[in-house]
């Protein structure tokens, strides 16, 4: 059992607020997305959360424990984290770039083990890489790329997993490939914390989302409690109706263009729930 918790975090840069006061609780084991507009402070959070960003006060804590307490390499075996843009060595092979997340599992006096060779080579596997392995990361395209930090991430095998836009690059299958992926660690035991975009591939995949907005959240719940109709206006600025995702069940948000609406006249045309009843664009459709 891994709990993940912030209190009281605030965190600034340049003298801005950019978090203030956060109190969040991440489910042991679940699939955390974390939603919200652009500059909310999606990535910041995780960053704290993987201490690649230092609070100036409050505490993120790991098992009850300030992680600033803890020794990097004791840090790194129980937390791994994909930021947003990561940056490969001019040079390395898909391989050796893998091979690095072994590294906090390894020391001076323990050179890599069969286990470890092994874990990489699951790793580069289970991405769909493993054809890529002697290439120069630098030779490849982005979604290559992407799939390859992913490997790094899976060879690094920590309890925790965060994710910053992973699927950044990814054409459309890649993306739910990657995303099926990414849920199978979190049946496996894993608990996994990732800033996700979409909001319908969120609620498809997650079992617990986040929407912030200004630094603080919003709501936080299952994918049916978060993604209401008043909720994406507050969070997004966004007019929407909430229905069922026709193969999942899960919530799907079909925006309303602005520019479709008249002044003064109704933002969507009348729909139906499953009770048939009409529905409005500020509400959600009612779920078996």
């Amino acid at each position: 059992m891994t709990t993940l918790a912030t209190r009281g975090l605030r965190v600034a840069y340049d003298g801005r607020t950019v978090i203030d006061g956060l109190d969040l609780d991440l489910p042991d084991g679940g699939f955390t997305a974390i939603i919200g507009p652009n500059g909310c402070g999606k990535s910041t959070l995780l960053g704290a959360l993987a201490r690649t960003v230092a609070p100036v006060a409050g505490a993120v804590l790991l098992d009850g424990v300030p992680i600033r307490r803890l020794p990097s390499r004791a840090l790194a075996r129980r937390v791994a984290l994909l930021p947003q843009q990561p940056i490969a060595p001019e040079g390395v092979t898909v391989r050796d770039l893998v091979t690095r997340g072994r590294y906090p599992h390894v020391g001076p006096f323990r050179p890599m083990s069969r286990a470890d060779r092994e874990a990489v080579d699951d790793a580069l596997e289970r991405t769909g890489v493993a054809e890529l392995a002697d290439r120069a990361v630098d030779t490849l395209s982005g979604g290559q790329r992407q799939r390859v930090w992913i490997a790094l991430v899976l060879a690094q095998d920590t309890d925790v997993v965060l994710l910053d836009e992973p699927t950044t690059f990814l054409d459309i299958a890649h993306q739910y490939a990657l995303l099926d992926m990414v849920a199978a660690l979190q049946r496996s035991g894993r608990t996994v914390i990732a800033v996700l975009h979409d909001l319908t591939q969120a609620a498809r995949v997650a079992t617990h989302l986040v929407a912030m907005t200004h630094g603080a959240v919003v709501a936080a719940g299952t994918p049916e409690s978060v993604l209401t109709a008043p909720t994406i206006a507050e969070v997004f600025g966004l007019r929407s109706v909430v229905v069922d995702d026709p193969v999942t069940g899960t919530p799907m948000v079909v925006p309303i263009p602005q520019a479709t609406v008249p002044n003064g006249a109704d933002p969507a045309p009348p729909r139906r729930s499953h009770a048939g009843e009409p529905i409005r664009s500020d509400q959600s459709v009612a779920r078996p």
